[in-house]
């Protein structure tokens, strides 16, 4: 893991110290909350439906023990109300699909106490929110996949301080985000980012950039242009600043809607990448600084294995074993590149709490776990998970018991309600629609593990809202909740993938039909998934079979749902 500089922590409680001042200002009546506003953004508090939100970003998702713990205590300290649901007490952290943990019941006032307590930690919230470039993600397997032709966090954490406070870059027309990936199965999701990273080799052997550019969720869902089938590494900060130098320049600012970089690219086509070349080329010429191989080689030694060989290979697992070990094997146990070794996923998928949620002592007790079977490293995942990336494989009987005492062993991964959702109508003031009562719903109605065993592979994402937080564009089912004349109501579409091998390529979902209420949104789900084991073929996949059959049967079964519904209500 990198580990700050004295610069590094410097600079963070600075920034702190700045903010505390900024705060007591405002809540001294001596700046104004409109003249406040862009610096607390810029430092990730939000003001939501009920009380502040805090993001504080994960930079390409590593956390060691002693920063989760931090989390933990933020969780535990700050972020608790007397009262209310689950989700309105509070006393928990968020994880996001982009590698951030949100905190959503945080007094503005407790805000500074906050920063400080983080910067201790080596975290904060610094461009977690503005129209700026948001925090580097990429894949959870990072460093140890054995499809990963090069290992991307050296490059993230470059491109993490190249970007941080970029002073040309600070005010962009809209938000700007960026994900690498240096594996052969994408599972960064690099297609639907502003710029997405693939790193690569040339025939010569030599490291470098497939650059993909303008794409995006939200309401005009666009998947990436390529822009450049091979940068050099040592030229790939270059070429980011001239492609947002370009939309800096062009952006839209005089509407929200149309203001993020897949607008422009949409727009001018082919002028684009010619304009990001040739800007391209005018800073090289002007004498841009390259990426010297010193630098590189000084963040990449932050980056070597805890572990420095192979370990001794695991007995085969015993024929009269739990079937619940050998579940759990098969869904949160992935393969790594050193032998004797595995990532092991901890599900934050389970009954009681929204997706992505974990409370003060679940955060506690995954720290343990962290140092006791993960060399003290943990990571947060696309998918809002957590995985420990340096398990040896002989610990792994010992770690499932451990983590099914802390609730953490659920062997869903991959299937049906490992979903992913975001906060939704309970605690975002953008949204729609509530997500997490949608969820709780879908969740309950496929609890039978051979049920969803037989299944098999579904992606379900959930979105409060046309932002697209919970990704719906992406998931073989997707779900996103709009307002129909102060109603909450669910478009559902079908077919979505998120670029990685087993959803095939970037796509966005197709919509099936009109709204539901939420009370049909599980039988609608229901009836697609009943479809899909009525007309599948074998070894195929649900959204292989909706792309064979089409979405005019999977429209019939969820317009069943809606006449049953009027029969029963008439």
């Amino acid at each position: 893991m990198y580990q700050y500089t004295d610069f590094d922590r410097q600079f963070i409680r600075a920034r702190a110290a700045q903010y505390r001042d900024q705060l007591e200002r405002n809540l001294a009546g001596q700046l104004s909350d409109d003249l406040f506003r862009p610096l607390r953004l810029q430092n990730g508090w939000y003001v939501q439906r009920h009380a502040p939100m805090a993001r504080v970003a994960v930079p390409y998702g590593e956390l060691s023990s002693r920063q989760l713990r931090a989390l933990a205590r933020v969780a535990r300290e700050f972020d608790l109300q007397d009262a209310g649901t689950p989700a309105e007490r509070g006393g928990f952290g968020h994880f996001t699909t982009r590698h951030n943990c949100q905190f959503n019941w945080i007094p503005l006032d407790r805000s500074a106490d906050v920063m400080e307590l983080l910067a201790e930690a080596d975290l904060h919230g610094v461009q977690t929110s503005g129209n700026c470039i948001r925090n580097v993600t990429t894949d959870a397997l990072a460093g140890i996949a054995p499809d990963e032709d090069v290992d991307p966090r050296p490059y993230c954490e470059l491109l993490r301080q190249w970007s941080t406070l970029h002073p040309e870059f600070a005010f962009l027309p809209r938000k700007f985000k960026v994900a690498v990936t240096g594996a052969r199965d994408d599972r960064a999701v690099i297609a639907w980012h502003d710029v997405g990273l693939q790193l690569l080799r040339n025939e010569q052997g030599e490291v470098g950039f497939k650059v993909l550019v303008g794409g995006g969720m939200g309401r005009t869902p666009v998947i990436a242009t390529e822009v450049a089938g091979f940068v050099p590494w040592q030229r790939i900060l270059v070429f980011i600043e001239a492609v947002v130098r370009v939309y800096n320049l062009h952006g839209r600012r005089d509407n929200l809607y149309k203001a993020r970089i897949k607008i422009l690219v949409k727009a001018l086509g082919e002028q684009f990448i010619r304009e990001v070349h040739a800007e391209y080329e005018s800073l090289l010429a002007d004498g841009a600084i390259e990426l010297p191989q010193a630098e590189l080689d000084r963040v990449a030694a932050h980056f070597v294995a805890p572990v420095s060989a192979a370990a001794e290979a695991a007995p085969a697992v015993e024929a009269d074993a739990p079937r619940a070990y050998t579940r759990w094997l098969e869904r949160n146990v992935q393969p790594h590149r050193l032998a004797g070794y595995r990532a092991v996923t901890l599900s934050l998928k389970r009954a009681g709490l929204a997706p992505g949620d974990v409370t003060a002592d679940q955060m506690d007790r995954a720290a343990e776990l962290a140092e006791r079977f993960s060399h003290g490293e943990i990571r947060v995942t696309h998918d809002q998970n957590l995985l420990l990336p340096w398990v040896a494989e002989t610990e792994l009987r010992a770690l499932w018991l451990a983590a099914r005492e802390d609730g953490f062993a659920t062997p869903n991964i991959g299937l049906l309600t490992d979903m992913i959702a975001c906060p939704g109508g309970d605690l975002c003031a953008l949204a729609n629609a509530r997500s997490i009562p949608v969820a709780a719903a879908i969740r309950e109605r496929f609890e039978d593990l051979e049920l969803l065993e037989d299944i098999g592979d579904l992606d379900l994402h959930i979105s409060g809202c046309m932002n697209s937080c919970g990704h719906h564009h992406t998931g073989h089912i997707g779900i996103l909740g709009v307002d129909k004349d102060g109603s909450e109501w669910y478009q559902v579409t079908v077919a979505g993938s998120d670029g990685s091998l087993a959803s095939g390529p970037a796509a966005p979902g197709k919509v099936i039909g009109p709204a539901f209420s939420a009370d049909e949104v599980p039988d609608v789900v229901e009836a697609l998934v009943a479809l899909y084991r009525r007309d599948r073929h074998d070894g195929e996949r649900f959204v292989d079979t909706v792309r064979r059959v089409g979405t005019a049967p999977l429209r019939a079964a969820a317009d069943a749902v809606r006449r049953t519904t009027a029969t029963a209500e008439a």
